[in-house]
């Protein structure tokens, strides 16, 4: 009898990388080949992709639909965090892939297979991502991953390599952009962009309209937010992928979220993206708005190096660790209040407050006015101004004291 082939679970998109590497296992491992596309909202035509692994050499073409469970339990948390990676990048790509290497494990428990497959690069942070978030669940699963140990070492050598083999891919040499979409994003690196001086062109925009291009009269939304979650949108509550779908395509109109960065890899080298993140952008603007009226200072201001913490765990690809968890729940915990509604303004490829409101308001126009006022006593300042102060006038008293003495001994030294 006929052994039984061992199995192999590819992360699959259907692009250039996961493309080539079904033919590339078959050719090299003695492996039966399942593809695992995880629809986290890239609007690909599922269908096409799953014929095309088949046709590539798959024995069988998992779909998981998680765009749901995207939003929800990876977006929503990162957003209230207020994670920013180096001050500009949304984290579109970075926390994806935790959930993507989630269903990856899932399935290979339900086929039984003992390996792993992805296209990320050596070069990239995705690899990092993805094979954390599977030791987290299954330290003893074998990870296959062609582009550290195949003789393929460029993006032309694997288009040759899958036109050798009659493999329909989505990039060419003159247009060789890798892009990453989601519900999220959409992230575009590689070609000209590698290097930093090259001016990038707005053609290879796919959510986003040109801010020149966009409409010459200022576009209003209202986002309402319940306890840190953005719920509604111009009075209308929605589910949090529609909300991020009708987000998106307001955003996209008005030029909003486009972002060209440099930054640092976790693997130590310098990249250049260039990242369109319309409803996303919005959602963070509108959400620290709200935090600015309902967060006191030293809550605020302890929340910001948590923010920066988390974007790095997240970006780093630390998603399911004990620190991660820690941290959540302290972000739960400040966003109790933040519930109301924020007003923007968006023109051309700005975003700006219009207008924030909440029943958790710490801000007391009886306390804030410049007017004449029966709460606040300005006479008070005085004696507040006299004690933090305190240190400086001893401080300076000191001096003073220090240089009179060393004024007596110099004076004496003269006589």
């Amino acid at each position: 009898m006929k052994a039984l082939k061992e199995k192999v679970v590819l992360a699959y998109s259907g692009g250039l990388d996961t493309s080539v590497i079904i033919p590339w296992l078959k050719e090299n491992y003695d492996l039966e080949v399942i593809a695992c596309c995880v629809d986290v909202g890239q609007g690909d035509d599922i269908g096409a992709i799953k014929e095309k692994a088949i046709k590539s050499g798959a024995t069988k073409v998992y779909v998981e639909d998680v765009k749901k469970e995207f939003v929800e339990d990876y977006i929503f948390p990162t957003l209230k965090a207020g994670a920013v990676y180096e001050g500009k990048y949304l984290l579109g790509t970075s926390f994806a892939r935790p959930l993507i290497a989630k269903k990856l494990v899932e399935v290979a428990e339900k086929e039984g297979a003992n390996c792993i497959a992805h296209g990320c690069t050596g070069k990239g942070n995705d690899q990092v991502r993805f094979e954390l978030s599977i030791k987290s669940m299954r330290p003893d699963i074998k990870i296959i991953a062609p582009w550290r140990i195949w003789n393929i070492k460029s993006r032309e050598d694997a288009i040759d390599y899958a036109k050798k083999r009659g493999i329909p891919i989505p990039v060419t040499k003159e247009k060789p952009y890798s892009m990453d979409r989601n519900l999220w994003h959409l992230s575009h690196e590689g070609g000209d962009l590698e290097d930093p001086w090259n001016e990038h062109s707005s053609e290879m925009y796919k959510m986003t309209t040109p801010p020149e291009k966009a409409p010459d009269k200022p576009t209003y939304v209202e986002i309402g937010f319940k306890k840190g979650i953005p719920v509604s949108l111009n009075g209308t509550y929605y589910d949090g992928v529609t909300l991020l779908e009708k987000l998106n395509k307001i955003g996209g109109e008005n030029g909003i979220g486009i972002v060209d960065m440099v930054e640092n890899r976790l693997v130590g080298m310098k990249s250049r993206g260039v990242y369109e993140t319309p409803g996303g952008t919005l959602l963070y603007v509108a959400h620290k708005e709200l935090e600015y009226l309902t967060l006191d200072r030293n809550t605020m201001q302890f929340k910001e190096m948590v923010a920066q913490k988390y974007s790095q765990l997240v970006y780093d690809g630390l998603w399911f660790t004990p620190l991660k968890e820690a941290l959540d729940a302290f972000v739960d915990s400040t966003q109790e209040c933040v519930t109301g509604t924020v007003r923007l303004k968006l023109y051309k490829g700005s975003c700006t407050n219009a207008g924030t409101k909440s029943p958790y308001s710490l801000y007391n126009q009886d306390y804030a006015t410049f007017g004449e006022d029966d709460v606040y006593n300005q006479q008070d300042a005085q004696g507040f101004i006299n004690l933090f102060g305190l240190p400086l006038t001893v401080r300076a008293l000191m001096k003073k004291k220090n240089l009179e003495e060393m004024f007596e001994v110099s004076s004496r030294k003269a006589i």
